[in-house]
């Protein structure tokens, strides 16, 4: 794919997922940058007034909620978390509501946990209210709520959450954007040589072991966080771009595909939005090891997977659970939803369909998963 042709994937995006990061958003002692997030609402009511569709992801309510508290240090625990974004939120949403209001746009606030999305019927609630607000041309601005999230439903970070956003929108663009231009082959704070990289094709071994953990004080993510973002967004195949917050013009830049930040190229086709939900929305339950044919089955021959190529099962599942399936070396490579719980596939794995009523008794279905509840993760 040629310069031109990421040009032209970037600039016809219609559906825009933009995440802004706490580091970008304050300065360096916590507080609010107010001309900052004037830029950002700037750039992102032109995005609207070109009759395109934009959700904002922002982080913030902690840093905002420090800064009302004269805080200096980032809390550590989760109640602690939990009561500065309290303070902070109100303030953020003030602010944006505000500045909005004064470029003629509509707003609304939608807080989510990672459970919302982890729900099948709460995830299509989301979707819906979205897509109603962007058919009635609001811009709609999304956070993780802080407030009442706690480590099993925290998201982790934003990035994390524009990626689910976006695959729960059918995006054509996530932004992320950060206080590093863009993803480099080392650390530029610290290793003069390093360089960006202008394109990742694909996201490989290679790339997961150039991502550092480079964060600022009061932000949770870092680049690792955005590396597993991009994952989540190419896989939706959804483009997913990273650039810095606070250069000048750095959306209207990034939508127009100027050499700028970092471009992750999405997969050719595009899954549906149930494969989505079961890669990366849904409770994970257990794993299933496979074998090598299984593996090569499912990966390049589109088909289902069958008792005979299990060889261990890892949890406590029930039928009509969401698993993770690896290969022989524990390395995952797909999600899927299983017709069996993990009692049932101890007793049955490496043996064929055929044998499944011998063996259980009864015999529901002939494939564990079958492909249409399958997403490989690429």
């Amino acid at each position: 794919m040629g310069r031109e042709e990421y040009q032209a994937l970037v600039a016809n995006a219609q559906k825009i997922v933009v995440k802004v990061g706490t580091s970008t958003l304050t300065h360096k002692n916590g507080k609010l940058n107010l001309e900052q997030i004037e830029r950002l609402v700037r750039q992102l009511s032109d995005l609207r007034n070109q009759g395109k569709d934009v959700v904002l992801v922002s982080s913030g309510a902690i840093g905002a909620g420090m800064g009302k508290l004269n805080l200096e240090q980032r809390p550590k625990t989760i109640p602690e978390k939990q009561a500065v974004a309290a303070v902070g939120q109100g303030i953020l949403l003030h602010i944006y509501e505000k500045i909005f209001s004064e470029y003629g746009q509509a707003t609304a606030q939608l807080l989510l946990t990672k459970a919302d999305l982890e729900h099948r019927q709460r995830f299509l609630n989301a979707r819906n209210t979205l897509l109603t607000l962007l058919n009635l041309g609001v811009i709609p601005i999304v956070n993780e709520n802080d407030t009442v999230a706690f480590e099993e439903i925290k998201f982790g970070d934003n990035d994390t959450l524009a990626a689910l956003v976006g695959t729960l929108i059918d995006a054509d663009l996530v932004i992320l954007l950060t206080d590093i231009d863009g993803f480099y082959n080392g650390d530029p704070r610290k290793n003069k040589n390093a360089h960006r990289i202008s394109v990742v094709e694909t996201i490989n071994e290679e790339i997961e072991g150039l991502a550092g953990n480079v964060g600022s004080k009061f932000g949770s993510g870092g680049m690792i966080t955005k590396i597993t973002a991009a994952r989540i967004a190419v896989n939706a195949g959804i483009p997913l771009m990273i650039g810095h917050g606070a250069e000048e013009n750095i959306i209207r830049k990034l939508t127009s595909g100027a050499d700028v930040g970092t471009l992750f190229l999405p997969i050719e086709m595009k899954p549906h939005l149930r494969k989505c939900w079961i890669a990366f929305g849904s409770h994970i339950g257990g794993r299933i090891m496979v074998d090598d044919g299984a593996r090569e089955a499912l990966l390049h021959k589109g088909k289902s997977l069958l008792p005979s190529g299990i060889v261990a099962v890892e949890g406590d599942f029930s039928a009509g659970a969401v698993v993770q399936i690896v290969d022989s070396q524990g390395r995952e490579f797909a999600r899927g939803i299983t017709n069996y719980s993990w009692l049932e596939l101890n007793k049955i794995k490496g043996q064929k369909s055929k044998d499944i009523c011998p063996i259980l008794g009864y015999k529901d279905y002939d494939e564990v998963i079958h492909r249409d509840n399958l997403s490989l993760l690429l």
